[in-house]
């Protein structure tokens, strides 16, 4: 069972196992997606960019980023809905790169018009492996209230 609202506290922080990100994830999710943009699958293209290879497009890390929220189980059985998602895309992830994720508590209040509910703003900050920022995310949600004993 995941935490329920009552049990997260603001800062509370949270450190995923890490990933290699590989050319057959950017290629699968482009596929998938049908987003061929030469940014994502292009070696020949891409060695005019300041990136000078294929990047993985921000959808597929901020997707990865929510598997890595979910292996975590914070939110398993206890969260109701998310609200509303941002995110930013400061450093580009590239074939080869490992990523894990950092997520905190960055916000909560009860719900005004949900009794035994309460709102959680969690921050998304997906890192590679030289510890840069490679995705920002920010994500509202609906968590169950720890029940009455």
């Amino acid at each position: 069972m995941g935490l329920y609202y009552d049990e997260m506290e603001v800062g509370q922080q949270w450190v995923s196992p890490g990933r290699t990100v590989t050319e057959y994830d950017i290629l699968a999710f482009a596929t998938l997606t049908s987003d061929m943009n030469p940014i994502h699958v292009d070696h020949e293209y891409c060695k005019t960019t300041p990136f000078g290879a294929p990047i993985a497009h921000g959808f597929l890390v901020a997707s990865l980023a929510a598997g890595f929220g979910a292996r975590m189980g914070i939110a398993e059985g206890t969260i109701v809905a998310n609200l509303g998602i941002s995110w930013r895309f400061p450093n580009p992830v590239k074939a080869g790169d490992t990523i894990h994720l950092v997520m905190s508590v960055k916000e909560k209040r009860p719900s005004k018009s949900r009794p035994g509910e309460g709102i959680i703003i969690r921050t998304y900050d997906v890192k590679n492996q030289r510890g840069e920022t490679c995705a920002l995310g920010e994500v509202a949600a609906i968590f169950k209230c720890k029940p009455s004993a």
